[in-house]
């Protein structure tokens, strides 16, 4: 899955030319540079391969969904729709603009039911943000409708699923905008970035500015540029930009890996009796980076689970995760934060507290994810494929 097991002498390239100058940072110092611009021509890779007419790399996924959200207009008293099953940086980026995440219930996607997002829908509504977790989408073409119905922005949190795509079209590029992660366990990898794609003009220059504190980048002077709006510090390096673009040019072949490798062990799964795999809306579009699958009840997915780490097989129990699930979000349904938030927003999150998700942990309590690795020789990936298969029959 993560392009870090790929890293070469393409990287190293990039990133000795930055060396060479000395110029880190992606703005300014036009002469000692010497026309070496790798933010600018890791922006231009990614429009090119997503077909995006506009891309703002800046230094993380979660520095991306909150930019994105900022020029999308979003912020105090705006409710903004997400998943219960999501990073945690999902709903850190609605706080951060001052707006209010409202959660609802995934489905067999694992990813926002449609059903779910249109009941949470009100009148303060402004954004629905589904997110593709596990490198495979949701169900875009009835969220993109509810958006056209509803009056609202559709903004996809597309962080773990770089290089996916829905009815041929890039994730990310459906709606009005959309978000990556290039952490360093993504499929591709800045060691840490992440980068806002849109085709709305007005949606790139607010992202252009907002993340360099409002820097219009209208002069050659950087010095002498204005400020039209309040902006914050998200700008990437030109070190970690360079990554970037050595990677993005390998996207391609790592998604061939991934795609081959996961075939293979979810041929091997499908074989045990009562195991069924997420639905992916458009199979053909899936990145791969997991293979998920089901169990018939909670006390057998965790039995299986418990088999397969004990076999050296990596096994995400996401119903007991601390980073992806509501349920184990304490410090989100207590509000526990450094400063205080807004009365508005402190109420409806520990409202979180008492209410249940019944749907949303019928489908996590049953579900496991696996990664899929880049690095598996051949004999690697058969004997991760046999042992994936007798460690899952082996919770009966």
């Amino acid at each position: 899955m993560p392009g870090y097991e790929m890293w070469g002498a393409e990287e190293r390239r990039e990133v000795e030319e930055v060396l060479e100058t000395g110029i880190l940072m992606r703005y300014g110092f036009d002469g000692p540079r010497k026309g070496r611009w790798k933010a600018r021509e890791l922006e231009a890779a990614l429009c090119q391969r997503t077909g995006a007419a506009h891309a703002q790399v800046v230094s993380s996924g979660t520095a991306a969904l909150t930019t994105a959200l900022a020029a999308l207009g979003v912020g105090a008293g705006d409710e903004v729709v997400m998943p219960t099953f999501t990073f945690v940086a999902s709903f850190e980026a609605v706080l951060s603009v001052g707006a209010t995440p409202v959660l609802a219930d995934v489905d067999d996607t694992l990813t926002l039911s449609p059903a779910a997002a249109r009941a949470a829908v009100t009148p303060r509504t402004k954004v629905i943000m589904p997110v593709h977790m596990c490198g495979s989408m949701a169900d875009l073409g009835a969220l993109e409708a509810l958006c056209a119905e509803k009056g609202l922005l559709l903004l996809e949190d597309a962080c773990q699923a770089t290089g996916g795509t829905w009815k041929g079209r890039a994730l990310g590029t459906v709606g009005k905008a959309g978000c990556y992660s290039f952490d360093f366990v993504k499929t591709i990898t800045c060691g840490e970035g992440g980068a806002v794609v849109t085709s709305d003009p007005e949606v790139a220059r607010r992202c252009d500015q907002y993340a360099d504190h409002g820097h219009d980048h209208m002069g050659v002077d950087r010095g002498a540029d204005l400020h039209p709006a309040l902006g914050y510090n998200f700008r990437i390096s030109e070190l970690h930009a360079a990554v970037g673009l050595a990677q993005v040019r390998k996207l391609d072949g790592f998604l061939e890996i991934q795609r081959r490798n996961k075939r293979a062990l979810r041929e091997a799964l499908a074989a045990v009796p009562g195991v069924t795999f997420r639905r992916i809306p458009d199979p053909e579009g899936d990145s791969a980076s997991f293979l998920s699958f089901f169990l018939p009840d909670e006390a057998r997915a965790r039995a299986a689970a418990r088999a397969m780490q004990a076999a050296g097989i990596p096994a995400m129990y996401w119903y007991d995760n601390n980073w992806h699930y509501l349920r184990r979000w304490d410090h989100l349904k207590t509000a526990a934060s450094f400063s205080p938030l807004p009365a508005g927003v402190r109420e409806a999150l520990t409202a979180l507290a008492s209410r249940p998700f019944p749907a949303s942990d019928a489908v996590l309590s049953r579900a496991i994810s696996t990664p899929i690795a880049l690095g598996w020789t051949g004999d690697q990936l058969a004997e991760r494929c046999a042992k994936l298969a007798a460690a899952v029959r082996s919770a009966g």
